[in-house]
């Protein structure tokens, strides 16, 4: 009897220790399968990427302040850069586009057609699902300068800050949808400046003759979307407005852009931009070029597309 109570102890006994490095096995199994890899979460805060285009293009401006030819065939490079971060309850959005072309004439010779950068800074504070307290920063500008010609005649029209616009926002940013955001300000300074001595002694852009800057408070918008309607095209554009309480501010200033993306190939792509600008302060237009216009600039290209 003492013997078989001993087997079936031992026999138990056996049976525990087996269950317990089945269990102990399943935990640790269980504990890697779950373990968190850091790249995965670098993938979900992070969303990173871009284009880069260089196109034969073919350029058409009406009213355009920052100089260049009414008809052009040019050289057009395009870089359009994003970073997106989301966690939690925060937010930033980043976005940086740099346009550069050049166009050549046999009655001017080279020279530069186009030229623009545009740096977009935006934080926001998640109120609820679709709705954000955000303060947004925009610095718009070029790098080089920008000529206008009359009867051939070439006269400096723009610069390196001449004009630049830095503007700081806080306000709402409304996201419906992960490809369109909506902002919106009533309390917004924007600054442009002149910082080249030639167009601000003319008091070109809405300055003070002699002054380097004007600084303007207002109410400001800007509506964004981005979007890839399939895995070969791709459409980008921004509508800001901008009303000046302390001048005019019935006539709200306008810049809108806008970019399709067609992939053609693994390498080739057909690209077209219109960008359109009203400024209620650049005043060289109309009869007497003392009138403020609507600004459009349209290009057409074909050339290298690679996605980043």
């Amino acid at each position: 009897m003492k013997k078989a109570i001993f087997l079936v102890f031992i026999t138990i006994s056996i049976s525990v220790a087996g269950q317990d490095e089945s269990v102990k096995a399943l935990k640790d199994a269980s504990t890697k399968s779950i373990k968190k890899d850091p790249a995965d979460t670098v993938s979900r805060t992070w969303k990173k990427g871009g284009i880069y285009s260089l196109n034969i293009s073919q350029g058409s401006l009406t009213n355009w302040a920052a100089g260049g030819d009414d008809f052009s065939l040019s050289v057009n490079s395009l870089l359009s850069l994003y970073a997106f971060y989301k966690k939690d309850k925060h937010n930033w959005d980043n976005t940086f586009d740099f346009n550069l072309g050049y166009v050549n004439t046999t009655s001017l010779g080279s020279r530069k057609n186009d030229d623009r950068f545009d740096l977009l800074s935006k934080y926001g504070y998640a109120l609820n699902s679709k709705l954000n307290l955000a303060s947004l920063f925009n610095l718009r500008s070029q790098f080089f300068k920008g000529y206008s010609f009359s009867n051939n005649v070439q006269s400096l029209s723009s610069n390196f800050m001449a004009p630049g616009y830095v503007l700081l926002s806080l306000g709402l940013d409304y996201k419906p949808t992960k490809n369109l955001s909506i902002f919106f300000s009533p309390a917004t300074a924007r600054w442009v400046i002149v910082k080249d001595t030639i167009l601000s002694n003319k008091g070109a852009y809405g300055v003070t003759p002699g002054k380097n800057s004007n600084l303007e408070l207002g109410a400001f918008a800007t509506i964004g979307y981005l979007k890839e309607i399939n895995k070969n095209i791709t459409y980008k554009g921004r509508l800001d407005l901008f009303s000046n309480y302390r001048r005019n501010p019935k006539n709200i200033d306008l810049f809108m852009s806008n970019t399709l993306n067609a992939k053609l190939t693994k390498w080739l792509s057909a690209t077209w931009g219109v960008d359109l600008i009203y400024d209620d302060d650049v005043r060289l237009f109309g009869d007497n070029n003392t009138s403020p216009g609507l600004q459009v600039k349209s290009i057409v290209g074909i050339g290298l597309l690679v996605k980043f």
